[in-house]
């Protein structure tokens, strides 16, 4: 029995510390570094060796000793002899079996055949033997967290020890009980405890690997037709495998090796036949295994590797050395090739390789995820590098690197080449139209005898037709060697050294501008097309070198407000723009004409306009998440990834962890692409594509309205089709969606707005139709009519015209029929709602075809029909509108029907309320003018508004309802008039001339009043007592003297003057006693808005009812209980309604208008001051009341400053800084105040939204009365 067993991966899970998953799918791998260095001097022969993670050394033994060089330089760091101490022999037979570092004691662990456990202590340099075992190591191994130790012994046994070298247990290979048979593989948990024997395996060989993320065990095995690896998981039972393509017995696998992520499974090759040993790198997608890379070293013993290893940190380095010391360290990136065009030509191919074939898919014609294509390109060896030209045109044409170090072109289309000597045409009609061309490069002429190993060009860039920029190692450590391969008679190569290893390449798609990248993330610019191949620093517009802050993978050139910058993505998911960050959690990212699309970790993919951002606007676009209506993103899958663009379409392509593609439309792509394709009048290719996304079809008008206005015609041509023309009808809406649905910032300011004043709908419907009836009004009839439906106010009586037209008039063949256009009216109408309106045709012929088409009986229609037919016509149509609720048409007809019908047209007007259209109907002189006249007067009283009613009624001859409709509207003047014209007795003139006298009292119209106490009353004593009491004292005075009524001077006139003295000083106080209620009010009703924010959260919607704008501005929100209650008084009589108001304005502590009644108040107290200035200082000093007069004017110049100060503490919202200040002082007005106040306050009132009835009372009610100081009247 033969037992397989490898120690490395012997435990059961690995350190999930140092896993990191990655997708490959359709990803290719490329080489960015390779670190050769041939010069190491190292005794004997390598026989094992592990990299050393916190220095990037190595550690390598040889039958002597163990040393430690730097692949980087190629130098010995440290040699460690192993004879001096006798753990190995100086005859050179002695076997190192296993090597490890160990970071965390700072030391390497060496087993030796003989049976030597050692350790060698990086800082003391001195050398521990921690244990022997008597019959000998065969082999050892750590486990990953390096927690366990595993050593087996010559007597085929397996101890399992502590880092600390304690013993745990031991436990023999050999099980008996098991049986016997072929080969198996057995596995041992972490207690060293045997969980399972697989199944004897056929052919099984001694290679074996443990998958680190996963539960697989991956071996080979040898049929008799073919060489696989096969896996296996952990209770020993097969689970898939893959051939290799390798002949029957060509080679021997010497080793599998994992990386530390699970992504690649190399294969250490031996050829049997040849001996030549190579290292092949296989991953996997969608269950396909792919050959990726295929490394062969050259012939002879000293060539062969020696040791292979996988880096523990960096899943993409592997470390190899040969028999003759010679150290290969390469890195690789994951990278998707597809090729860089944008016209409309390029196929958006995208090529991965699988060994010996390169596997195409264009993305334009098909989506095929992989492992499937839409072809194979067949090589003779196996491909390492695939890159596409990226020559404008040519973008479509294939170049592929091979092992053997020949470059294969395919170019798309036929026809022959003229055959160089170096350019060999082979045939013309291979694959889907493509054409092949091997061009065999000498490797004389590309790789120099230094440059003999395999993979020695490692970045190719296809420029132009057969030019090529190739990078490889240097001669000198740390350099990289640039190649400009160029076709001409004979091959010609220019070389440039450049210092450092370049990294990445790539040219733009805008300019022949090529760009690379260094190890450490420097720039540099390639000057390729110049006389002498070149390379210098990259630079910006300000002349300042531009570096990565870290080195990145993927690299693309792109075009920035009219400057080239270099975008980089870092492993760790950071995208550059030079050396600024634009994110830091960015999968993938793809440049594509004049946008920048990526994939993030939040599972979202952008789409960003460069021509539109500067790059401080770019990292603000990629830092916010974006609104609702915002088109650049998109949510997409958890760990999508863009695998590329179709150009000139709307199609990205993206993978998802699992391998499966999918095709989206992102917004951004496809309203780029609809704009050009509007601007450019191709209307059918934005139709059909707006059709299919499901994109407002409203953006083919409201893009460029005068453009679509100016080709109407063209768009109908284009589109041609009944059916898409009625959708684009049928979807119109006002809103303008370039301002709702798709804004575009990048919009030109032409194109904004409507082509023509009016509404929209109504434009776009009237524009076509007059169109289609021009160009073919049979053809386009069902458009016709859903342009009249569609309108704003749809015009179904033309249509249902329309439609009867049809009948009468049948068209050819060819056209729509009657029939089928009520058809489709029904379609887009309610049936009921048509029925209506052809009934408002007064076609009845028309109403039967709509009813046929209805669900309605015709026992329910029938009769109605023909009891309409049997009326006179014009009562018929009367009837038809009074159903239809068509009132004003109703009374229209209803006119026309005689004079036995105007209690019906007078009841219809009372109704329906229409007296003015009533009154256009009949002559002024006529009986029926006369009767809708004081129907209509009636009306407005009922309106309060009397005065028009009065008016009405004394136009047509009713004097005595004139008169009481004035009188109770106190119009004294027109009531006085009237009353003159009937004509009504003196005394009763007197009377009447009271009444109104004390309407206009009740009103505080106390001047007119007076006029009619004198003039018509005849009693001059009570109209001088109406103008005191309306503080009219200089009126009061002209008529005291007119009349010689001097005693009423002394009996009313002074303790008038001086009761008003008392109240004008009051007013101070009161206007204090406001404010400082004000403020509280304000505060409680603050308070109480935050307490309900705090409650209800920021979205609350009655949180605004507690501000004191939204009081002042309806106060009905604040108590809304208060105004319901109200509700019904607003119907009532004109004096509830005012005593409702007056409810409103009360000062009442607690009431829901509190605010709103103190604002009141207070500009009442402004307006009385004004007054007090004017006539009652006046009439103080006029009567020698110097002391009450000289007093009220300290007290009103108190009460200015009180108001100058306070009035911005009032109306305080909204006030402007650094105007000019508020101007006062003893010789001010409460107008002159508040206009200063208005010119500071400017705008800001309104900005605020408060009423000027609330907020500036006095701005528009006060009247300014000029006055003089009293010092004029009195000395002090």
């Amino acid at each position: 029995i033969i037992y397989i067993l490898h120690l490395q991966r012997f435990t059961r899970r690995p350190y999930a510390g140092r896993l990191t998953i990655s997708s490959y799918r359709d990803k290719n791998l490329k080489l960015l570094k390779h670190l050769h260095s041939s010069g190491i001097q190292g005794p004997g022969s390598p026989q094992c060796f592990s990299v050393r993670t916190d220095s990037g050394t190595v550690l390598a033994s040889t039958e002597c000793c163990v040393i430690e060089y730097d692949p980087r330089t190629g130098q010995v760091v440290t040699e460690v002899p192993l004879t001096a101490e006798g753990y190995l022999p100086e005859d050179g037979s002695g076997l190192v079996v296993g090597i490890q570092d160990l970071p965390d004691q700072e030391s390497a662990c060496v087993a030796t055949s003989s049976g030597d456990v050692i350790l060698y202590n990086f800082n003391t340099h001195q050398l521990e033997c921690v244990g022997s075992v008597d019959s000998g190591l065969t082999s050892m191994n750590w486990s990953p967290d390096q927690e366990l130790v595993i050593l087996t012994t010559g007597q085929d046994s397996i101890i399992m020890m502590t880092k600390d070298f304690d013993p745990i247990t031991e436990v023999q290979i050999h099980q008996d009980h098991f049986g016997e048979g072929a080969r198996k593989v057995r596995v041992w948990n972490r207690e060293c405890v045997l969980q399972a024997t697989s199944e004897a395996v056929n052919g099984l060989e001694q290679a074996l690997c443990w998958k680190p993320s996963g539960s697989l065990i991956a071996s080979t095995q040898r049929h008799l037709n073919k060489h696989s690896v096969v896996f296996m998981e952990k209770n020993g039972l097969l689970h898939g495998d893959f051939t290799l393509p390798l002949a029957k017995d060509q080679a021997k696998v010497k080793d599998l090796l994992w990386n530390s992520d699970s992504t690649v499974l190399a294969v250490w090759l031996e050829d049997l036949n040849l001996l030549l040993p190579s290292v092949q790198l296989w991953s996997v997608g969608n269950y396909h295994w792919y050959l990726k890379q295929s490394m062969s070293f050259g012939r002879g013993p000293q060539a062969a590797p020696a040791c292979v290893s996988w880096d523990p940190e960096r899943p993409l380095r592997l470390h190899l050395l040969t028999s003759g010391w010679t150290s290969h360290t390469y890195d690789w990136c994951l990278t998707t090739d597809r090729s860089q065009g944008d016209d409309p030509h390029d196929n958006a191919n995208v090529a991965v390789i699988d060994g010996d074939k390169v596997l195409v898919t264009a993305f334009r014609q098909c989506v095929v995820p992989p492992p499937m294509c839409a072809f194979e390109l067949k090589l003779p060896a196996p491909v390492n590098l695939v890159t596409f030209c990226s020559e404008p045109g040519r973008t479509n044409d294939l170049a592929a690197l091979t092992a053997d170090g020949r470059v294969f072109i395919y170019f798309q289309g036929g026809g022959s080449q003229e055959a160089t000597n170096l350019v060999v045409f082979l045939q013309t009609n291979i694959l889907n139209g493509f054409c092949k061309v091997n061009v065999r490069l000498s490797r004389k002429r590309i790789i120099t005898q230094a440059h003999s190993e395999p993979l020695a060009l490692r970045l190719v860039l296809w420029l132009k037709d057969q030019t090529f920029l190739c990078v490889c190692s240097d001669e000198k450590p740390g350099h990289s060697e640039l190649n400009h391969l160029t076709e001409t008679a004979s091959l010609c190569s220019t070389r440039v050294c450049v210092e450092g290893h370049v990294t990445s390449m790539c040219r733009s798609r805008q300019s022949n501008l090529v760009a690379l990248q260094l190890e450490e993330g420097q720039i540099r610019r390639v000057l390729w097309d110049s006389p002498e191949l070149a390379v210098i620093h990259w630079l910006d517009s300000r002349g300042s070198s531009v570096n990565f802050p870290q080195p990145c993978v993927h690299t693309a050139l792109c075009s920035i407000s009219g400057e080239e910058h270099l975008l980089g993505l870092t492993k760790r998911s950071r995208l550059y723009l030079g050396d600024t960050e634009l994110a830091s959690n960015v999968s993938s990212f793809v440049v594509y004409d004049d946008f920048l699309l990526l994939t993030t970790h939040s599972h979202t993919c952008r789409c960003l306009r460069l021509s539109t951002l500067s790059i401080k606007g770019l990292v603000a676009a990629l830092s916010s998440d974006g609104g609702q209506n915002d088109e650049t993103v998109r949510r997409v899958e958890r760990g999508s990834r863009i695998v590329t663009v179709v150009p000139h379409d709307t199609r990205l392509i993206l993978q998802m962890p699992r391998g499966n593609l999918e095709t989206i439309s992102h917004r951004a792509l496809v309203l780029a692409q609809l704009r050009k394709w509007l601007d450019g009048l191709r209307f059918k290719e934005a139709f059909e594509c707006m059709r299919k996304l499901r994109i407002n079809l409203n953006l083919i008008y409201d893009h460029n309205p005068k453009l679509f206005l100016e080709n109407v015609e063209v768009f109908l041509q284009q589109v041609n089709s009944i059916n898409h023309i009625n959708l684009f009808l049928t979807e119109l809406k006002e809103d303008d969606t370039t301002q709702t649905m798709y804004p575009c910032t990048s919009k030109p300011a032409s194109h904004s707005g409507p082509g023509v004043s009016g509404k929209k709908v109504d434009i776009v419907c009237n524009a076509l139709r007059t169109t289609m009836e021009i160009l073919d009004a049979q053809k386009y009839c069902l458009c016709i009519l859903t342009a009249h439906v569609k309108k704003t106010v749809p015009e179904l009586e033309i249509a249902l015209q329309k439609v009867h037209d049809l009948r009468v008039n049948p068209p050819s063949s060819a056209g729509v029929s009657a029939e089928e256009a009520l058809k489709y009216l029904v379609f887009l109408v309610n049936v009921n709602e048509l029925y209506e309106h052809s009934l408002g045709t007064y076609d009845f012929d028309l109403v039967l075809m709509v009813a046929e088409k209805s669900q309605k009986d015709p026992k329910e229609y029938l009769p109605f029909l023909n009891m309409l037919k049997a009326l006179e016509t014009n009562y018929q149509r009367y009837t038809i509108d009074k159903y239809l609720k068509r009132y004003k048409k109703a009374l229209h007809h209803l006119s026309k029907c005689g004079e036995e019908h105007f209690t019906e047209v007078l009841n219809l007007v009372r109704d329906q309320r229409l007296f003015s259209e009533a009154l256009d109907l009949y002559p002024s002189d006529s009986s029926q003018y006369k009767l809708l006249s004081v129907a209509y007067a009636e009306h407005l009283v009922e309106q309060s508004q009397p005065e028009q009613a009065g008016l009405l009624l004394w136009r047509c001859g009713e004097l005595p309802r004139a008169l009481q409709a004035f009188v109770g509207g106190a119009s004294w003047r027109y009531a006085l008039s009237v009353a003159t014209q009937i004509p009504v007795p003196p005394d009763q003139l007197a009377l009447l001339a009271r009444d109104l006298a004390d309407k206009l009292i009740e009103q505080r119209r106390h001047t007119e009043a007076s006029v009619l106490l004198e003039q018509y009353g005849k009693d001059c004593e009570e109209a001088i007592s109406t103008l005191i009491t309306g503080a009219a004292w200089d009126e009061a005075l002209r008529l005291v003297y007119l009349y010689n009524r001097q005693d009423i001077i002394e009996t009313n006139l002074k303790p008038a003057l001086l009761e008003g003295n008392l109240q004008a000083q009051s007013q101070k106080a009161l206007f204090s006693r406001h404010q400082v209620r004000l403020a509280v009010v304000r505060e409680l009703k603050e308070k109480a808005r935050l307490e309900m924010l705090d409650e209800d959260g920021p979205d609350c919607g009655d949180a605004e009812l507690y501000s004191e704008a939204s009081s002042a501005l309806t106060g009905s929100r604040l108590g809304s209980r208060y105004s319901h209650s109200n509700s019904r008084i607003s119907s009532r009589s004109s004096k509830n309604r005012r005593k409702a108001e007056g409810k409103k304005l009360s000062l009442k502590e607690g009431s829901p208008f509190e605010d709103v009644a103190l604002l009141h108040a207070l500009s009442q107290i402004i307006q009385i001051s004004d007054k007090m200035r004017g006539h009652l200082l006046e009439a103080l000093v006029l009567f020698h009341y110097d002391a009450q007069a000289g007093a009220l004017q300290r007290e009103y110049s108190e009460l200015l400053q009180l108001m100058e100060t306070s009035v911005p503490l009032i109306w305080h919202e909204g006030l402007q800084q650094g105007h000019t200040p508020v101007s006062g002082g003893p010789n001010s007005t409460a107008n002159s105040i508040t206009a200063s106040f208005q010119q500071q306050r400017g705008s800001s009132a309104p900005q605020q939204g408060l009423r000027p009835s609330y907020l500036g009372i006095a701005h528009y009610h006060i009247i300014t009365h000029p006055t003089n100081d009293v010092q004029k009247y009195c000395p002090y």
